[in-house]
């Protein structure tokens, strides 16, 4: 669309109307010199491997397209898929866009649960304004009747995280072969992109339900994100348009060679997230100790609830030394703010920095409410 501008006489060329009304998504990355405990990355590095693999990169290297297909085809017998079964993708990110630019049309549906990762919002509402929310409680579990009830013959596109981000809780695998059955009219995405940190998986069943993508990420665990690799897994009809509105040039070649290094390198995967998940562990008893309400989490972080004080202590923690997530402008999230798990050596200078800039702010856990404490007690409870 071409508008006249009236007063300087010229001509402004305007967007799709779903691009003027999408909307944008602005991470926080300035000036991130201290501890990250704030973007749920990797907080020691990848693999040895990976390092061994860069460095042996040459200048005529760089000179080549990237060739996606070899490294799929490896990607795929690790994780006991065929090559036509998996899609390398620039990040989840890219994993998601390509999802939707396959899959809705203007006048589809597509379903999600809040709070849960931005980017779905910005990428479905790029291609259709039919996006449906179903919010979570104060438990924040995933609201499953009535994330069942919200689908109708409109559904084209279903995605839910497990475990969820910011809230790291999981959605059971019988609810989602139960929504993936609900919506055999719709292609039905599990971000499982902090798998790694508990273990459930829908993988398994790609086979058995024709309708089941899983996105992967290789920035988490692995510690890629730098690099931008992630992935797609399902049936290889699904798959094929997929790959037709992905640019066959999407992953570049470093990421490529280092993916391929890093899948070998089990022994490191495996260090790492014990790392995590007993640093999740401590982080836990440790907010426990402090009197911080938390939601119990399967993923590399935790979400904890820390009420109107939020922004003074995500400023306190930076003075201390520690980069804090404050996710309170999420849905039914104010006041929340979220805390990355790395090493043991991370997650006590986590604490530490946690205890003296809550005691410098004057944090009290009555500002937050008894209900919600206890509210956040009962969900701690079901969860063990």
């Amino acid at each position: 669309m071409i508008v006249a501008n009236t007063a300087t006489n010229s001509r402004t060329v305007k967007p799709r109307k779903s691009v003027l009304e999408m909307p944008e998504y602005h991470p926080p990355l300035a000036k991130r010199t201290a501890l990250r405990l704030d973007f749920n990355e990797n907080t020691f590095g990848s693999s040895p491997r990976v390092i061994e693999r860069l460095r042996a990169a040459t200048a005529e290297d760089l000179t080549k397209y990237p060739e996606r297909e070899p490294v799929e085809q490896i990607v795929a017998q690790h994780f006991g898929l065929q090559t036509q079964e998996v899609l390398l993708t620039n990040g989840v990110d890219e994993a998601i866009h390509l999802m939707c630019c396959a899959f809705l049309d203007a006048e589809d549906e597509a379903l999600i649960a809040t709070p849960s990762f931005f980017m779905y919002d910005v990428n479905i509402q790029m291609m259709t304004p039919q996006l449906k929310r179903v919010q979570a409680d104060a438990t924040m579990e995933f609201p499953y009747e009535r994330f069942m009830a919200a689908i109708t013959e409109h559904t084209k596109l279903v995605i839910v995280a497990s475990p969820n981000n910011p809230t790291g809780t999981l959605v059971g695998r019988e609810h989602l072969l139960a929504i993936a059955a609900a919506a055999p009219h719709a292609v039905l995405m599990v971000d499982e992109a902090y798998y790694h940190f508990d273990g459930a998986t829908v993988m398994g069943d790609l086979a058995a339900v024709p309708n089941l993508i899983v996105a992967r990420t290789f920035s988490k665990a692995y510690g890629l994100a730098n690099l931008r690799v992630g992935m797609l897994a399902g049936n290889s009809e699904l798959l094929k348009y997929v790959r037709k509105v992905s640019s066959p040039y999407n992953v570049n070649g470093v990421a490529l060679n280092a993916l391929s290094a890093a899948i070998e390198d089990e022994a490191y995967l495996a260090w790492y997230v014990e790392q995590v998940r007993e640093g999740r562990r401590r982080m836990m008893a440790g907010l426990d100790k402090l009197g911080v309400p938390y939601f119990p989490s399967a993923a590399n972080f935790v979400l904890m609830k820390i009420g109107p004080k939020h922004k003074e202590l995500i400023t306190a923690m930076r003075a201390h030394g520690v980069l804090l997530r404050d996710r309170s402008t999420d849905p039914g999230c104010d006041g929340f703010v979220r805390i990355t798990i790395g090493l043991e050596e991370h997650v006590t200078r986590g604490l530490e920095a946690l205890r003296v800039s809550l005691d410098e702010i004057g944090w009290d856990g009555q500002q937050v409410g008894e209900s919600a404490i206890e509210e956040v007690r009962a969900d701690e409870r079901e969860f063990e």
